[in-house]
């Protein structure tokens, strides 16, 4: 199979068949490259020099936010601090960016969840984005453990139990193997009770109906298309180095890993390059 195809990329699209396997789909403009089946195969992506904004298309020097321009990274309230940390959420203040906006996306329903990346993590998504969102992410498991009607309300839970554990992933740690398979129902239960005094005080402020903790969940298994890790970790970057090639080697998370290094497609989002097989 030979491909050369010349675009925008975005972010990976990824599917969960029913073995828990995942398989990957490349997006360049409106093309999408089928990944797994290039896994032992030469790549290469080569940066044109152009970054249009996702949103607005204007031309760009720099990525702001996953594919931004400045000028929309300040401006859209999906680039805004709240995104990422949903407790500090100033709809209710009447300042939101786009109030029609915040509340397609944010006053729906939101999970809080664990997962295991290079440890087990807690994390937040919207309801349609599971397991997109551990995909995304890396985790070979991931468990929701609350069902929420706003992302703000996400938030405050995930900061009430982030005290008890850790809501971040170590990417290199993540991107060396898959992490120890771990009993997220119980671990689930355990952290309840550590953090119950917290989230009692949420459960009275919102209410049982708006917090709802899940029992009965299972946890989904997730393995990833990986040939070899790397035992030692090197980032690629195209503004630094506009040609990145080598034998593609594995897939986890937004990460392709090669021969010569790995480099985070998300990151890239917006960058015009092509890309050969």
């Amino acid at each position: 199979m030979s491909v050369e195809v010349t675009g925008h990329l975005a972010k990976m699209e990824a599917s969960l068949d029913s073995e828990g396997r995942v398989d990957y789909q490349l997006p360049i403009d409106d093309l999408r490259v089928g990944m797994n089946a290039l896994i032992g195969k030469k790549i290469a992506i080569e940066y044109r020099g152009d970054i249009h904004c996702i949103h607005c298309g204007r031309r760009s020097k720099k990525s702001f936010s996953q594919g931004y321009c400045y000028p929309c990274f300040t401006k859209l309230p999906q680039c805004d601090t709240c995104i990422m940390s949903p407790e500090k959420c100033h709809f209710h203040h009447g300042t939101c960016r786009d109030p029609e906006w915040g509340e397609k996306y944010c006053f729906t329903d939101h999970f809080v969840y664990l997962s295991n990346t290079s440890g087990v993590k807690i994390g937040i998504t919207r309801g349609t984005q599971l397991p997109t969102r551990w995909i995304d992410q890396g985790a070979t498991q991931g468990l929701p453990i609350f069902r929420v009607q706003t992302r703000y309300q996400a938030g405050l839970i995930e900061d009430c139990m982030r005290e008890h554990i850790a809501d971040k992933t170590h990417w290199q740690k993540m991107l060396k193997g898959n992490a120890d398979a771990v009993d997220l129902q119980s671990l689930r239960d355990e952290l309840m009770a550590r953090a119950e005094q917290g989230l009692e005080f949420l459960e009275q402020e919102h209410g049982l109906q708006a917090l709802q903790r899940l029992y009965d969940e299972k946890t989904t298994e997730i393995s990833f298309p990986v040939e070899y890790f790397p035992e030692k970790v090197k980032s690629l970057n195209l503004d630094k180095q506009p040609l990145i090639e080598g034998v593609l080697q594995g897939i986890k998370g937004q990460y392709l890993i090669m021969d010569t290094g790995v480099i985070n497609i998300r990151k890239f989002t917006a960058y015009n390059v092509t890309f050969t097989a």
